[in-house]
């Protein structure tokens, strides 16, 4: 009888090391916060655990322009923190952990698609939704999710990828970078007017952004996703399905106020599973994005990747 697939967790110690400076939002203490979440309920003995690499130039070249790469290496401190945008900053470690995060999806996908685990969760940081082709911003130096996709684009040959983005804060760098691919379909949910106020006006009809305002809650989302998301999906019928997992459109996160509860998280996934079981043979990488209130993000994260892993107990 074949041993069923699990779920890969995939981290990096260099994601820890990645500091911005005291009091910063954006803060080692999240992975932390997760590692002792999933070690704390029993549940990382139950997913296959690995450390990332680092993507390569080449792969990272995919999505980023080389002279902003270049720009980055050349900012790289020995030593200090040096501010990319007023909002993102570089400590000597930082450039590795984002190169890192972006390894993790790509190490993520080669898992997936060659079927050695069912689907996979990158705990990496900094986040990277927001970092355009020629742009760092908000907290985010290199795209993570658009490097894993286009990772699978160019490697399996794949015609078309959904991104998935639940973060409170629209992915403009994703939209950035992806808007006018056809092989690409992004479907996001996302506090509006809000940082980075983008999102709504001139975007793609492959870009299904559905705005939503402030304290709106549980049943926003889920009619944002039912009656918007999933007939995006089913008429796309994606090959795999990628999901930008932000955390921080919680009631208990300090820098939005979309007030989701923990239960909303797991049906999400679960309803990104669906889509990816449809069209995908459940091929689905979800990449950590933002989340800020450090308990609920070790809950939700926790139940996310629970319902990855099918150990729900809904």
């Amino acid at each position: 009888m074949p041993v069923p697939l699990k779920t890969l967790y995939l981290t990096h110690p260099q994601g820890v090391l990645h500091d911005m400076g005291p009091g910063h939002p954006e803060s080692p203490a999240r992975l932390k916060a997760i590692e002792n979440q999933l070690k704390d309920t029993g549940l990382i003995q139950s997913v296959l655990v690995m450390t990332a690499g680092a993507a390569t130039r080449e792969q990272v070249e995919r999505v980023h322009e080389a002279a902003y790469l270049d720009e980055l290496e050349q900012a790289s401190p020995n030593q200090g923190l040096v501010q990319l945008d007023p909002d993102t900053a570089m400590n000597p470690f930082s450039l590795n952990a984002a190169y890192t995060a972006a390894g993790a999806g790509v190490s993520a996908i080669d898992a997936v698609m060659r079927g050695e685990v069912k689907n996979a969760f990158c705990a990496v940081r900094p986040p990277g939704h927001h970092a355009e082709r020629a742009r760092s911003m908000g907290f985010c130096i290199i795209n993570h999710v658009c490097v894993a996709a286009a990772h699978a684009l160019e490697t399996y040959g794949l015609k078309r990828i959904a991104i998935i983005d639940f973060d409170v804060h629209h992915g403009n760098g994703t939209e950035n970078i992806f808007a006018h691919d056809p092989r690409v379909l992004m479907v996001s949910t996302f506090q509006h007017p809000f940082y980075p106020y983008s999102g709504v006006e001139g975007r793609s009809k492959r870009m299904v952004n559905i705005p939503l305002p402030a304290r709106s809650g549980s049943q926003a989302l889920r009619s944002a996703v039912q009656d918007h998301w999933l007939p995006a999906l089913a008429d796309f019928s994606p090959e795999l399905i990628l999901i930008s997992a932000g955390f921080d459109a919680h009631e208990d996160d300090p820098l939005a106020s979309l007030q989701w509860q923990d239960e909303d998280y797991g049906w999400l996934t679960q309803q990104m599973m669906q889509v990816a079981e449809r069209s995908a043979h459940g091929r689905l990488v979800s990449m950590l994005e933002g989340g800020y209130g450090i308990e609920a993000l070790g809950r939700c994260v926790e139940l996310h990747v629970r319902t990855l892993a099918g150990l729900d107990e809904s």
